[in-house]
């Protein structure tokens, strides 16, 4: 499904509009109706006692129409305006005036002690104060409201995204609703998706208020959720170079766990053959851990990484590979980066730069920029900081657009890892990967992550589609180690470990919990 940033979606509303003739008022009493569904659906409505809390804008206008459709069928009401309700226009005013005729109680709330006996004896609470427009941080009444909500142990249903989250960062704005269902109207939005937004939705229903398929869809929308395909079958008279013949060039004296973790997690993750080019002094410690592993002994510097005459045999043999991938743990020696970036120049196969390698190649960025075969970049946060030139805070605020940007200008594939991990392409579309969780942020873990990008193009997939599919399978055998383990533990040992069932499940198709999990929302 597709992700919509808060601007499109005003966009898109206007466009409704204009060439549907899908007005205002009716978008309203759409979502309106799509959110009572839920909580009738969540909770009933009959005899159960409610309070809104609605702003003076449209969120507080969808909370009107909600308020009405809890009143007609049964239950009892209690509306707070959280504002001056002089302020309300458009549709909004439209229902303000209409639920001020019926018997339900509507209320200008002076301050937050006022609503505490409702919100004591209520059945659930409805958040529309704020919609996904908010820009600036939450304070005065609205601060104290929002505090009442959390500190309430009643069901929380929040209208579009929990009040307080930016929607377009998911970013807390001083303080933010905990929901336990929101309900976002045309498409979610890039707040719904990302952290800490994403978990303050608590469950996420997403209504498309009548918008048509080719609305929601439009190809100018350029985010949404990562929905890799199908991996090919296994040939079954197929041998080992028929699933990926891989070179990794990998490893120093110090860093023992990054080549072994890379390169045998290609294994794990069906791959066929994985060649490891490693300092010769560490070979033999890596083969105790991953014997099945083709080790390609490379001459060393003096500090135990791999020296640059070992640059023309490592040309030669990435000929004969269907791909490879340069970095993990290969150190920051200088002669070794060096080596790294006329290896990178000069490599004609797909090419997956990770840890030491993409700091090698922050030096000179133009060589990624004239690479002709494809080059897949998997940076964190950090090293994203480092590519771009911009710090880590505008970076989490930016994300989306800084990813596009930095695709396009090295016209490389890149991963941004992190909770929800981002997959941009050089022509600007961005994938949100839903696998995945906190226990996976641990050593080793984005170097388990490249071998399994490595297996899906060496199983058959085209190259985008095998980043995709390698960053979720990544996430979800992490998601297996987690569920078997729990996640304070995790090391990138478990989450390799449990590629095999990863892609066992997949394979087989994943059952309905799992499906939902990882499409993050229930459109209704």
């Amino acid at each position: 499904m597709k992700i919509s940033s808060v601007a499109k979606m005003r966009d898109l509303d206007w466009t409704a509009g204009e060439k549907f003739g899908l007005t205002d008022e009716l978008l309203m009493e759409n979502a309106g109706l799509a959110a009572y569904g839920v909580i009738r659906n969540e909770i009933g409505i009959e005899e159960r006692r409610f309070v809104v809390f609605c702003g003076v804008g449209n969120n507080g206008g969808d909370g009107f129409v909600i308020a009405r459709k809890i009143h007609s069928n049964g239950g009892q009401v209690h509306v707070y305006i959280v504002g001056n309700r002089k302020r309300f226009t458009g549709p909004a005013a439209m229902n303000l005036s209409i639920i001020e005729r019926l018997s339900l109680a509507v209320e200008e709330l002076r301050d937050a002690v006022s609503a505490q006996e409702a919100v004591s004896g209520c059945d659930a609470i409805i958040d529309a104060i704020f919609g996904t427009g908010l820009t600036r941080d939450v304070a005065g009444l609205h601060r104290e409201v929002i505090d009442l909500i959390n500190a309430t142990e009643k069901p929380v249903f929040s209208i579009d995204i929990p009040s307080g989250v930016n929607g377009d960062t998911g970013m807390v704005m001083g303080a933010a609703v905990q929901a336990d269902y929101t309900i976002t109207f045309g498409l979610p939005k890039v707040g719904n998706m990302f952290f800490p937004g994403y978990g303050l939705c608590g469950r996420l229903y997403v209504t498309h208020i009548s918008f048509p398929p080719s609305h929601y869809n439009d190809d100018s929308i350029r985010v949404e959720i990562n929905a890799p395909p199908e991996i090919p079958l296994r040939a079954v008279e197929g041998h080992k170079g028929d699933f990926g013949d891989v070179l990794f060039i990998a490893g120093a004296a110090a860093y023992l766990g990054a080549p072994y973790f890379s390169a045998f997690s290609f294994l794990k993750a069906g791959g066929g053959y994985a060649r490891l080019a490693a300092p010769r002094s560490i070979v033999p410690h890596l083969a105790v851990r991953g014997s099945e592993i083709v080790f390609v002994p490379q001459e060393e510097t003096s500090s135990g990484s791999i020296a640059f005459r070992n640059k023309a045999a490592l040309l030669e043999l990435s000929d004969r590979v269907d791909m490879v991938v340069m970095g993990p743990g290969l150190s920051l020696d200088e002669e070794t980066q060096e080596l790294a970036w006329g290896l990178a120049r000069e490599i004609e196969k797909p090419l997956l730069i990770d840890g030491d390698g993409i700091t090698a190649l922050c030096a000179d960025l133009q060589i990624i920029e004239e690479r002709k075969a494809p080059t897949i970049l998997t940076p964190h946060l950090g090293e994203l900081s480092r590519i771009t030139g911009i710090d880590v805070e505008n970076i989490r605020a930016n994300r989306i657009e800084i990813l596009q940007k930095a695709a396009s200008d090295l016209r490389a594939i890149m991963v941004m890892k992190g909770a929800h991990s981002l997959i941009g392409f050089p022509d600007g579309r961005v994938f949100v990967n839903l696998s995945g969780n906190a226990g996976m942020a641990t050593a080793g873990s984005g170097d388990v992550l490249t071998g399994t990008i490595a297996a899906m193009f060496g199983l058959g997939l085209p190259i985008e589609d095998a980043v995709k599919k390698g960053v979720f399978i990544h996430g979800f055998a992490g998601d297996l180690a987690a569920d078997y383990d729990g996640e304070d533990g995790i090391t990138a040992q478990d989450i390799m470990g449990h590629l095999p069932l990863a892609l066992k499940m997949d394979r087989e198709g994943l059952d309905d919990s799992l499906r939902a999990r990882y499409a993050g929302m229930v459109v209704v």
